[in-house]
């Protein structure tokens, strides 16, 4: 009787993480192009931001959280205890953002959780995907079957890269008059 309980709740909790893990990488496909007022409406100001140059900044949107969650074992040795299925603590949403739209959304940090990678970085664009907003890729069925909560999407491609303008050999050059 133990057993059966027992493993209902661990996969209860191993949903949450699963759902969590999902919802942050479908917030990489459908946040792509969302505007920089709508991102801020929902996600809140970010708590840094970095100016790459006259079209590209990045916005950082941190979350630390104080627990790491998971049975902690205490055996008697030197240091303490052992986590054993524990989850992440810390989570760094990084949007790049090309002409005040997000042109990508990254994750770093210690935020995997107990099933599925980047699930503490839900509660960051949680509310955005609650309530989407109208510059977001629409919610359906083709884009959340492009999301895992086992692997991130493919990134995004690249920015374009512009090059300065190459002077050909048929150019007139104006000469410069001296004094």
């Amino acid at each position: 009787m133990r057993k059966p309980f027992l493993l209902a709740t661990l996969l209860t909790l191993a949903g949450c993480g699963y759902s969590d893990s999902r919802m942050a990488h479908q917030a990489q496909i459908n946040m792509e192009g969302m505007t920089a007022v709508d991102l801020q409406s929902c996600a809140g100001v970010p708590d840094k931001t970095k100016k790459i140059d006259d079209h590209t900044e990045i916005f950082t949107y941190n979350l630390k959280n104080d627990s790491s969650g998971g049975v902690e074992v205490t055996l008697p040795i030197v240091g303490g205890g052992y986590t054993i299925g524990g989850s992440g603590s810390q989570c760094a949403a990084n949007f790049r953002m090309v002409d005040n739209k997000v042109a990508a959304l990254f994750y770093s940090g210690n935020n995997d959780r107990t099933v599925g990678e980047d699930g503490i970085c839900a509660p960051i664009i949680r509310g955005c995907m609650r309530r989407p907003q109208s510059s977001m890729i629409p919610l359906d069925d083709e884009t959340r079957a492009l999301s895992s909560g086992f692997h991130q999407p493919p990134a995004p491609p690249p920015p374009p890269v512009t090059a300065a303008p190459v002077l050909s050999d048929t150019t007139v050059r104006m000469p410069t008059v001296g004094r």
